[in-house]
């Protein structure tokens, strides 16, 4: 079993990638092409006590489920939250150059600033590597232009200004990064549609192939794993094709599946709410009504 290294602070990493000591302790922007790993080995895990956004070129490796084929040939862009589970696999074979930046935060540089509770609002934090924003030529000159900003106002003589100057930058970075995955939504529709279909599809394969009984009501976390994606891609990916998220689906499939039963069936509610996972049928008969305005058993009255 591979061992899982932990990164308590970005001195730790630092330290592990053969790179200088930082020179701010909470914040540090790394040149990827100096990065040095010390394992030698075709996969790392590991876990890291801080934010990262890496923009990465050339890369001869792949973060977890890497693997899809993208419409953009530039930089990638990838965002890690603290304590996100990581694991990297080195190509051997593929000899590059990597280039690219690599921004660390620590939670601890935000603190007593808006961005502190707010950063936890970009969903992209928690997407999975294949989920990676591809930057366009001049939108990578942006982020690029942002990082050093970053950089040089840390390097400088550190004052009253600079933490908020600092956090202003980042918070634009981020800004810019939920825009440039609106325009990745829409130049990539058609992938989307077709991961749309795949996740009706397993929803509707779930209530009606008897998996209901067997596992209960499909979860989010269930559903985006089939998918091979994150819950958060996932909820973001039908929000913006349905204004609903992930939960309110599979909240409605319930409530399809539950019509279905009650208007052509003689099975009784409790029947039906077992039939759908529910361990008491009052919890079903709640969700049934707070969708429908209606209890199961006037629902029923209607066909009678």
């Amino acid at each position: 079993m591979k061992h899982t290294f932990r990164f308590n602070s970005i001195a730790e990493f630092h330290d592990f990638c053969n790179l200088p000591h930082p020179e701010h302790p909470l914040i540090s922007l790394i040149d990827y092409s100096e990065v040095s790993y010390p394992i030698d080995d075709t996969e790392m895990k590991w876990i890291q006590e801080f934010y990262s956004v890496g923009l990465k070129r050339n890369v001869n490796a792949k973060f977890n489920y890497g693997q899809q084929q993208y419409d953009f040939d530039s930089g990638v862009l990838t965002f890690v939250s603290p304590l996100q589970f990581l694991r990297l696999e080195i190509d051997p074979d593929v000899v590059v150059e990597p280039t690219g930046w690599l921004l660390l935060v620590h939670p601890d540089f935000l603190w007593n600033s808006a961005l502190a509770k707010k950063i936890k609002s970009y969903d992209f934090f928690q997407y999975s590597a294949n989920e990676a924003l591809f930057l366009s030529d001049r939108e990578e000159q942006i982020i690029v232009n942002i990082l050093q900003n970053i950089q040089k106002e840390y390097q400088s003589n550190i004052d009253k200004f600079s933490q908020e100057i600092i956090i202003a930058q980042l918070e634009m970075l981020l800004i810019y990064s939920e825009r440039f995955y609106e325009r990745q939504f829409i130049t990539r529709k058609k992938s989307n549609y077709e991961l749309f279909e795949r996740f009706e599809k397993i929803l509707s394969d779930y209530f009606y192939a008897g998996k209901l009984l067997e596992n209960g009501i499909p979860t989010v976390s269930g559903i985006a794993e089939n998918l091979n994606i994150s819950p958060n891609y996932l909820g973001t990916l039908l929000r913006r094709h349905t204004q609903q998220n992930t939960q309110q689906h599979i909240q409605h499939k319930i409530v399809d599946f539950a019509k279905e039963k009650l208007s052509t069936t003689q099975l009784s509610v409790s029947e039906i709410a077992y039939l759908l996972g529910f361990e008491h049928p009052q919890s079903f008969g709640k969700l049934f009504k707070q969708k429908t305005g209606q209890t199961p058993v006037q629902f029923r009255q209607l066909f009678n």
